[in-house]
């Protein structure tokens, strides 16, 4: 167990949610900055959402959405680790809860990305104009 795993969690729970910092926390990116709030509240009604939650706080610190048919393909979207917790390997325990998950692991998964390409190549996405992951 890596100190990630000791001291957060990683839950698909939508009422532990913080809307407030994943609204944020998407501001704050390149792809997601101008979404306004009432359009990132329905994309998380109707998508498999991951939480990243601290031990002891229960304060969320990570968000990730997928879009899914549930049996033969997903979307990764909206993957983002809050600036104050970076650094501490969120991003590879969120991602092995995303890809280890069944309407994931088994299904092609696609994902656009402009950074962060090395963190998705270790869980199978392989880089091209749309990174994809084949079926498990």
């Amino acid at each position: 167990m890596n100190r990630a795993d000791e001291d957060f969690f990683v839950s698909t729970d939508q009422a532990l949610l913080d809307l407030d910092l994943v609204c944020a926390m998407l501001h704050g990116s390149y792809w997601a900055q101008h979404r306004p709030r009432p359009v990132i509240e329905e994309s998380i009604r109707n998508s498999v959402c991951f939480g990243v939650y601290e031990r002891k706080s229960g304060k969320q610190a990570g968000f990730a959405r997928i879009v899914t048919d549930k049996a033969t393909f997903c979307w990764l979207c909206d993957v983002v680790i809050d600036e104050t917790h970076r650094r501490k390997g969120l991003g590879k325990l969120l991602m092995a809860a995303v890809v280890a998950h069944p309407w994931v692991r088994d299904s092609v998964c696609l994902l656009g990305t402009a950074d962060a390409h090395g963190l998705y190549e270790q869980y199978g996405f392989r880089r091209s104009e749309q990174m994809k992951r084949p079926p498990g």
